[in-house]
């Protein structure tokens, strides 16, 4: 039956059939169509993909042959294994808005919550978040699925599941219905897409079940984090010991397994998750996964359509912000509809003493908590026992392969940064293969320490790798001695924005401040799949600390979970406003916070969006910038993109009116001017959901270079009078070529700050560097 333009998304997986006596392979095509027709019950949406199919391959039993998936739920789509050809006949069908290939993305706490200040208990009345809220809220969590037997997922004291879940427990490879419980509500998982790329999966050759039982430990840690149970007694090895817990620990988990083993996600696995959250009823989806620059369109990439269709249903999305920091540019998951989450610090440490033989002892970071040896060990310089083919330069970073295994035999390897070699871990993993039993790394140093298991790693800086080095060459027999490390709380500053953390703007619609926010990303500590072992060495464990944005992309999902169990009411972009205009831009010692980068320096907007989360002032903003999907959809005309796809995936009708501005005055919390010249005006509109009768008054901090004026300046809310607009004007003062420049906006009552950025680039003339 031939279907109009409706809001479908359709993911077609096209198996390239060759001719004859050419080698076959697979060709995954995604196609487009834009929301399912409110009217069309799922059953005849999938009759409908059956008869596009049957028609382009010439039969129903064809059809359904190379169906992979039908997409019918919060969209209407399918997947299918189809010529090019062919795929290039379904693009032109009426209704079909975007054909685009399958893409395989990556996948990118004792201490956290209780850092960020998020409660375990009853608090006594105050209005403190606390994280036994968030019972009725379901987080979806897009991953390498979980291990249901770990303690973190206990259902011990949670009331029965929700009637308004739609979701099963799919049961698969060691994974059967009692897997799931009052925690785990919903299990299932995706691999047919990763099997039309590559074939089928063959777990004699790789480590995993073919099911929604984690092999892998990164879905098991970013579902603890989010949601776990209070678990007393949990280290790793002895370290961050402590009460493990998620942040919305009642919170229900709905388990999409869409990695596997290997590392690849495919986006027609994904999207089939997407769907069936949105079906299966979570308030969250946690993604904690994404695809490295360049970026493509946002109506080609998966994960932008399905947070799309989830959002226009009231589910927020939060996602990573990528770990391709500290570069400018390398922010991912950038669409203003997503919560784009950067990585952050937390004030914990481990250290453990190096003492030398000549009576001086320096403290480095080490996650290394197995057997020392009792007495000292002999250091060598990389640089000084490579390898016959080796680059003075590789090693003395110790680069695989340039140091030679003789003289590394027995010793302790001090090996320096380069510019070509940053890895601590590399360096691990060359001198463990030469039999070394101990590595010291100087490097830029930053909190994110290597996870070296079967060898213990110290990672300094490079004033102490130097002494180090001028003691190795002045001594005939140098040697070092290594404590057992310490874990250190309450010491540090923090929070920082972490190193790898991806940077902004987004490459793909600068006017778009991304990332949104910062969360502890940093060395956390969370349940792990003791299938995955983590060294030859140690074998398997229950927890585990890792980091990067794929960490503190489930911190802001448990305090997702927790605000919309307080305010069930609120849009995903009153979720996001909120986080983001109450966010903190201080450390615990209330300095400017900083970012790990070479060198350290102040952390702006680029780096962490609002600020790093604040849960507490966030369940109480005062204001919120509110959207919904009509403002998506004049954004979208603002990319250039075609009326009539715009129309399809909005299911409203769209002529789009391009306008300079249109980008400028989206209604997120914040303003981003790419290019200003002379003189500009944006808009803004703010709801009151704070008590009925406030008055807000306006201050602003100008970034440099910049007269910004506000007007309004003074907001007077009652209870008819709930929205208020204002306008923000701009005028470059100074001729600062290219470089972004940094203010703030901040409306005050009293009691509430609610504050966004403004981020501005000033342009002189028709051409200019970026700066």
């Amino acid at each position: 039956m031939a279907m109009s333009p409706l809001l479908v998304v359709v993911f077609v997986f096209l198996l390239l059939l060759l001719e004859p006596g050419l080698p076959s392979r697979s060709n995954v095509y995604i196609v487009y169509m834009g929301e399912r027709h409110p009217e069309l019950q799922p059953e005849l949406v999938q009759e409908a993909h059956h008869g596009m199919l049957a028609a382009v391959l010439g039969s129903e039993q064809a059809a359904k042959d190379a169906v992979l998936y039908s997409y019918r739920h919060g969209f209407s789509g399918f997947a299918a294994v189809l010529t090019d050809g062919q795929a290039a006949r379904l693009s032109d069908w009426p209704g079909v808005v975007r054909v685009v290939r399958n893409r395989v993305l990556d996948l990118h706490t004792t201490r956290s919550w209780d850092f960020m200040g998020v409660n375990p208990s009853p608090s006594g009345g105050g209005i403190l978040l606390e994280s036994r809220f968030g019972e009725d809220s379901i987080i979806g969590v897009l991953d390498t699925g979980i291990w249901p037997e770990s303690a973190s997922f206990r259902d011990d004291s949670i009331s029965e599941v929700p009637r308004r879940w739609k979701g099963r427990c799919v049961t698969g490879e060691k994974f059967n219905a009692s897997s799931c419980n009052r925690k785990i509500i919903g299990a299932k998982w995706y691999v047919k897409g990763y099997e039309a790329e590559y074939g089928k999966m063959n777990t004699s050759d790789i480590f995993e079940f073919m099911s929604a039982r984690d092999a892998v430990g990164h879905g098991t840690h970013t579902a603890s984090t989010a949601a776990g149970a209070l678990v007393a007694n949990a280290s790793f090895r002895g370290l961050a010991n402590g009460v493990a817990r998620g942040g919305a620990q009642k919170a229900r988990l709905a388990v999409y397994k869409v990695c596997w083993a290997t590392g690849d996600c495919t986006t027609a696995d994904i999207l089939a998750a997407f769907d069936d959250a949105i079906h299966d009823g979570v308030d969250v989806i946690s993604v904690s996964l994404g695809q490295a620059p360049p970026l493509p369109a946002y109506v080609d990439d998966v994960l932008s359509i399905g947070s799309f269709h989830a959002v226009a249903k009231g589910v927020v999305v939060v996602c990573s912000a990528g770990n391709s920091g500290p570069y400018s540019e390398t922010v991912i998951n950038s669409a203003p509809w997503i919560v784009t989450v950067a990585a952050g610090t937390i004030d914990r440490i481990f250290l453990a003493k190096i003492a030398l033989g000549n009576n001086r002892t320096y403290v480095g970071q080490t996650l290394y908590s197995g057997k020392h040896p009792s007495k000292s060990m002999r250091i060598v310089y990389g640089e000084d026992i490579s390898s016959d083919n080796a680059d003075d330069t590789d090693a003395r970073s110790c680069t695989a392969g340039s140091l030679n295994a003789t003289l590394v035999k027995g010793n302790v390897v001090l090996c320096f940064q380069t510019r070509a070699q940053k890895s601590a871990a590399v360096a691990v993993e060359t001198v463990k293969k030469a039999r070394g039993v101990g590595v010291i790394f100087a490097q830029f140093l930053t909190k994110d320490i290597a996870s070296s298991l079967d060898i213990p790693c110290l990672q300094v800086d490079y004033q102490v790798g130097t002494a180090i080095l001028a003691y190795t060459t002045s001594m005939r027999n140098p040697v070092a001695q290594f404590s057992f490390p310490k874990t250190i709380v309450g010491e540090m500053v923090a929070p920082e924005v972490a190193y790898f953390s991806s940077r902004g703007p987004s490459s793909l619609s600068p006017s778009i401040l991304k990332p949104d926010i910062a969360a502890p990303g940093v060395n956390i500590l969370a349940a792990w799949s003791p299938a995955a072992a983590i060294s030859s060495a140690i074998g398997s464990v229950n927890f585990k600390i890792d980091s990067g944005t794929s960490m503190s992309c489930p911190h802001i999902s448990g305090v997702v979970a927790l605000l919309k169990s307080m305010h069930p009411n609120w849009s995903p972009a009153a979720v996001k406003s909120a986080l983001v205009t109450t966010a903190n831009v201080h450390d615990a010692y209330g300095f400017e916070m900083v970012s790990e980068a070479a060198p350290y320096k102040e952390a702006n907007p680029f780096d962490y969006g609002g600020g790093h989360v604040d849960p507490n002032k966030a369940a109480h903003p005062g204001l919120v910038y509110d959207m919904g999907v009509s403002d998506y959809k004049r954004f979208l005309c603002s990319m250039g993109y075609n009326s009539s796809a715009i129309s399809s995936m909005t299911q409203q009708h769209t002529t789009c009116q391009h306008t300079p501005k249109s980008q400028l005055n989206l209604n997120v919390p914040s303003i981003t001017i790419p290019e200003l010249r002379g003189k500009l005006t944006v808009s803004r509109t703010v709801t009151n959901v704070g008590p009925a009768l406030s008055k807000y008054r306006g201050r602003v901090e100008a970034p440099p270079g910049v007269d910004v004026t506000v007007s309004p300046s003074l907001l007077t809310f009652n209870s008819t009078v709930r929205k208020l607009a204002f306008k923000v004007t701009f005028e470059a003062k100074l001729k600062v070529q290219g470089r972004y420049t940094f203010g703030s906006l901040t409306w005050e009552d009293g009691t509430h700050t609610v504050r966004i950025p403004l981020v501005v680039r000033i342009i002189i003339g028709k051409f200019y560097v970026n700066a």
